[in-house]
């Protein structure tokens, strides 16, 4: 047996009675997984318009999966240790056991998951928040365009909210058509020469739109001929930092949402060591109880222990126990089905059994 302990009659209820509130206290984790699962869902899906695929989605996905799912197995594992107080209640979670324990040490599998998730990801949530950022300004002026008419809005408050301007920095916007033909003056000669200056005739500006002037500059905004130390007074674009949000949008939601799955890392792996806490005493409980219940005396001092054999005795018990389940579950190829001729044969050899003797 491994890691064995003896447990009195008084050892025993301890146990139960201690591994009941760690039972309840794994629920409200449970809760607290869900919880934060909702709320990492929900911030995700607020900049959706602006991340090209939904990989990052996976991290709460698993920890809403895995709050519900623990929450269920945390209430059981509560209703057993009432019940091995009862020595006629508690055979009947002996078969259910097994399964439990399964799922428990699944759900500790998958909070690990979402730990190291939460770390190597980070590649793919850059790129999407690029491709995402990249189309959102370039569809910046479409405020007429079904599917497209918000684009202004959620790029303004993005880059106002997160103090942020462009995908990389300020100057994407200078790639860009930002303003919506239908306010450009096509008489007047700037624009008609800035779009004759351009290959692809698009309307090109060295400006930015409003929401990417930084409140901390002691000047008023410059948005406009950023690149023209010329344009205005006691000005270098070089050296004018306060001017605009320096930082691009997609480095500041990155370190925003790796810092929201990053912040999860200790409050999920203390949950993993509550969870395993509750395995490892339900087993104790298990075993101690199921040794009093073999005892002529249910009163007298029995042994709880993790594994009955040894950690290799146990693996390969599990592995055949395994692969005699996919044996029972597969059909026997060696078997012949009966044919047609052969099921004709025996219906007439019954029926003249059945015939009565002259």
């Amino acid at each position: 047996m491994l890691l064995k302990m003896k447990f009195s009659q008084q050892r025993r209820v301890r146990l139960a009675q201690g591994l009941w509130l760690l039972s309840w206290a794994a629920v409200m984790c449970g809760a607290f997984i869900f919880c934060l699962g909702v709320y990492l869902k929900i911030e995700l899906l607020c900049r959706a318009e602006v991340m090209e695929n939904t990989e990052i989605h996976v991290v709460p996905n698993i920890l809403l999966l895995v709050g519900l799912a623990s929450m269920g197995t945390n209430w059981i594992a509560s209703r057993v240790c009432q019940d091995s107080l009862d020595m006629s209640r508690f055979p009947r979670w002996k078969v259910l056991l097994l399964a439990w324990f399964a799922v428990a040490a699944l759900l500790c599998c998958l909070l690990v998951t979402v730990v190291v998730l939460s770390y190597a990801l980070q590649g793919r949530l850059e790129e999407s928040l690029k491709i995402g950022l990249r189309n959102g300004i370039r569809f910046y002026k479409d405020t007429d365009v079904p599917g497209r008419c918000f684009q202004k809005e959620t790029i303004d408050r993005l880059q106002m909210e997160f103090r942020c301007c462009g995908n990389n920095n300020y100057k994407d916007w200078f790639e860009v058509q930002w303003v919506s033909s239908r306010y450009l003056d096509f008489t007047s000669k700037d624009v008609k020469d800035r779009i004759r200056s351009n290959v692809d005739g698009r309307f090109l500006l060295d400006g930015v739109p409003f929401s990417c002037c930084n409140p901390a500059s002691p000047r008023p905004c410059l948005r406009y001929q950023l690149t023209d130390n010329q344009a205005h007074y006691n000005y270098e674009y070089q050296t004018e930092e306060l001017n605009l949000y320096s930082r691009g949008c997609r480095q500041a939601l990155t370190d925003y949402y790796m810092g929201l799955m990053n912040s999860t890392g200790p409050g999920v792996l203390s949950v993993i060591l509550i969870q395993v806490s509750v395995i490892v005493s339900l087993r104790y409980l298990q075993t101690a109880v199921e040794g009093a219940m073999a005892s002529e005396n249910p009163e007298d001092e029995s042994v709880g222990y993790l594994l009955e054999k040894g950690l290799k005795e146990t693996f390969e018990d599990l592995k055949s126990m395994a692969l005699n389940m996919l044996k029972y579950a597969q059909v026997d190829p060696a078997t012949p089905e009966a044919s047609p001729e052969a099921e004709a044969e025996k219906a007439d050899n019954a029926a003249v059994s059945l015939t009565p003797a002259s």
